[in-house]
């Protein structure tokens, strides 16, 4: 019998939360997406792994076998997956990072010399991040960096990051919206409009681009759901909803029929390099993150390092929660 490993997480993770919502929240999906996933391993092993009551998921006694082994599976397949992508990756002299949307095109010839120059003959494979993969590949080992824009802190339980700066979320509207013709407005004149969303399979980033958080409860609605960057633009630009993205999209991706607009009331994004936690920094990776700090253009820079490495961690490859 073959087994996702994700269902396997997703089941453990399931067992130590006790509860969907709180489950969901952890593993950045939806809970929807999370209890699909859960009845889907049910089916596979044929067993019920939790009971479900509405004081939340207990686990049945085949539920906590499987729980006492699922951390040692998991944790041996991990360990596999990444040394053998970190071999492969060392030996091919590539370094992979994945680019929200638009933002891949912060990264011009000027990152990649820096990068050259510091690491000679490797190469940088740049790929858009999968709207469909809430890790946008991390945690398949698929790409070795990605630049997210987040809520600070949220992500590091999960993640370690290298802060590039900090940038507003603007609102993006179509260009005869009744507020196009303003440079500002308040998030408060935005909480009954349609909004054009990512799918519900990006979970946590969902929420987070449709500002879930200063909603204060008080639902969204939607008008529109994109697959990638260029179907959200035009859902906005055809009247389909409105959405909030970072600032730099209307510089980066100017689109006809759209305008972009500051936001009051609406937090700020960290801006970073993510890769999972506890990893070592490799040469490459620190020398993309110094690169990315000397050429790419993000928002408000973040307090600078004291010196050409700084103090965080990137001259001697030694991680303290990121080299940031």
């Amino acid at each position: 019998m073959d087994i996702d490993t994700r269902l396997l997480r997703y089941f453990a993770v399931v067992h130590e939360e006790g509860q969907l919502t709180a489950a969901a929240s952890r593993l950045l999906v939806s809970q929807p997406t999370l209890t699909k996933q859960i009845r889907r391993l049910e089916e596979t092993l044929g067993v019920a792994l939790f009971e479900r009551s509405r004081a939340g998921m207990s686990p049945t006694p085949a539920g906590r076998e499987l729980a006492a082994r699922v951390p040692a599976v998991l944790a041996a397949w991990e360990q596999a997956l990444r040394a053998t992508r970190q071999t492969a990756t060392l030996g091919s002299g590539t370094l992979r990072v994945g680019f929200e949307g638009s933002t891949i095109n912060l990264v011009g010839l000027a990152t990649i010399e820096a990068f050259a120059r510091r690491m000679p003959g490797w190469r940088v494979e740049l790929r858009q991040n999968n709207w469909f993969d809430p890790t946008s590949g991390l945690a398949a080992g698929e790409i070795d960096l990605a630049l997210w824009h987040a809520p600070p802190g949220v992500l590091d339980a999960t993640y370690d990051c290298a802060p590039l700066g900090v940038e507003e979320r603007w609102v993006a509207l179509p260009d005869g919206h009744r507020l196009a013709g303003r440079d500002e407005v308040d998030l408060t004149e935005l909480l009954d409009e349609a909004f054009v969303a990512i799918p519900q399979e990006s979970g946590f980033w969902r929420d987070y681009w449709l500002g879930t958080e200063e909603r204060h409860g008080r639902p969204v609605r939607i008008g529109a759901v994109a697959h990638n960057p260029d179907e959200w633009l035009t859902a906005v630009a055809c009247g389909q909803g409105i959405g909030f993205a970072p600032a730099t999209i209307a510089r980066l991706s100017p689109r006809p029929g759209v305008v972009h607009r500051r936001v009051r009331g609406l937090s700020p994004s960290r801006v970073g390099l993510y890769w999972p936690a506890g990893l070592p920094i490799t040469p490459a990776v620190a020398a993309f993150v110094r690169s990315c700090r000397e050429t790419v253009p993000v928002g408000r820079r973040q307090p600078g390092p004291d010196g050409p490495d700084g103090p965080d961690g990137l001259a001697d490859q030694t991680p303290s929660n990121g080299p940031g």
